[in-house]
């Protein structure tokens, strides 16, 4: 408290005490004279406070107009830099950390480091277009691309606003990638049945031996067509649910005996090899009954293909150490190197392209298999020794018997 506002508190006190003696001589009442003494000190003290805090406020400097701009440019996550005369007056952190922390004063061409971004800027902004991008590749790391825009401050500054592309040209360059390769694996099976059909409607019709051969041929292309179609549309369908958790309690131990049995009417190859080993009172999943179904289909008869031929094909179904429910089903097969395990779930990502499809796969179970995971909040592993073989696990949230409706326990 300053020596002014106390000089008028002391004042405000003694007045308040005068009027307090002028009502006990006039009324002849103590009690009315304590209420107007305790009420004037009162008001006293109330009006010095607002006064002192007026005070304050005027007081305190104007903030800095300036200083708060460029503390609201640097707290931007994308490059932001500032440029007059060619000079960079300023840059953001996310500027200097892509760029080099000393780029400020230098020249905005040899900041960037770019011959595109070095074009535009060596152009006056009277004569460019600023609204239009200029794209830079290979700016901070090789893969990083990034998307230029310039704009010009009413004093004549340039303004640079870097922005990151690097995700959406990945996401295009996948999108290419899965139309062009479903494309050829569409493309094949249909030039193989054209083919055929077309020498059968030649002479070659008319044997008998070798009618029967170009129909079986064309009968398992077409099964491969339909195949390709079934599980693009799957995996569609499947991407399209990716974010809406799935309803119901599924009990995996009941679900992974019906699959078994499953590929035992169906005779297939190697069904016999598959062994179950199962922990008792396995919590149930929260889960799409179709998709898991599917998963455990894929994993399995993946395991079947690429095993050794009568070699056991292990399913096992567990809790692991963090409550999760497991699932892993262990071949022993050839194995895979360990640089092609990353990219497995890729769409149409084979090891070895001319055995894949010789056995009858279509390039895009393991990527239905991660959506469903993803889908389902779990976690997909995938584990393999070269002459050995190779184990893919599965981590699913287990159902929370305390929550009514059978909530999964999602754990972070």
């Amino acid at each position: 408290m300053g020596p002014r506002i106390a000089q008028r508190l002391i004042a405000a006190i003694i007045l308040a005490a005068v009027a307090a003696v002028i009502v006990l001589l006039l009324g002849g009442r103590l009690d009315l004279a304590l209420i107007s003494l305790v009420g004037g000190i009162a008001a006293s003290l109330i009006a010095v406070g607002v006064r002192e805090d007026r005070d304050d406020t005027v007081s305190a400097p104007p903030s800095d107009g300036a200083t708060l701009v460029r503390e609201l440019i640097d707290a931007i996550v994308e490059p932001v830099m500032l440029v007059r005369g060619g000079i960079v007056t300023f840059a953001n952190r996310a500027a200097r950390a892509l760029l080099g922390q000393y780029i400020v004063g230098e020249d905005v061409r040899v900041a960037i480091r770019h011959p595109a971004a070095a074009h535009r800027l060596g152009i006056s902004a009277d004569e460019t277009q600023s609204d239009r991008p200029v794209e830079l590749v290979g700016l901070g790391t090789p893969d990083q691309r990034w998307e230029m825009r310039t704009g010009t401050t009413s004093d004549g500054a340039r303004i640079i606003h870097l922005i990151d592309q690097t995700g959406n040209y990945a996401a295009e360059r996948m999108r290419v990638d899965f139309v062009a390769n479903a494309s050829h694996e569409l493309r094949t099976p249909l030039a193989s049945i054209l083919g055929f059909v077309e020498t059968l409607s030649d002479e070659a019709g008319e044997d008998p031996d070798l009618r029967g051969r170009f129909l079986k041929v064309m009968f398992e292309e077409a099964r491969r067509l339909q195949r390709l179609v079934e599980d693009l549309i799957s995996l569609s369908r499947i991407e399209a649910e990716k974010y809406r958790l799935p309803p119901t309690a599924i009990d995996l131990a009941a679900l992974i005996r019906e699959v078994c049995e499953e590929l035992q009417d169906a005779e297939r190859a190697r069904a016999g090899d598959v062994t179950l080993e199962m922990s008792a009172d396995v919590a149930h999943v929260i889960g799409d009954r179709a998709q898991l179904s599917q998963l455990i289909h894929n994993l399995i008869g993946n395991a079947m293909k690429y095993g050794r031929a009568e070699t056991p094909v292990t399913v096992r179904l567990s809790h692991d150490r963090s409550g999760m429910v497991r699932v892993s089903i262990a071949d022993e097969g050839e194995g895979i190197a360990p640089e092609h395990i990353p990219r497995l779930t890729e769409r149409f990502y084979r090891v070895d392209a001319g055995r894949s499809r010789s056995l009858g796969g279509t390039g895009l179970g393991l990527a239905i298999v991660k959506n469903i995971v993803e889908r389902h909040r779990g976690r997909l592993d995938i584990n393999s020794r070269l002459g050995v073989g190779t184990t893919v696990s599965v981590t699913l949230p287990p159902v929370d018997p305390g929550v009514p409706g059978g909530t999964a326990v999602i754990k972070g």
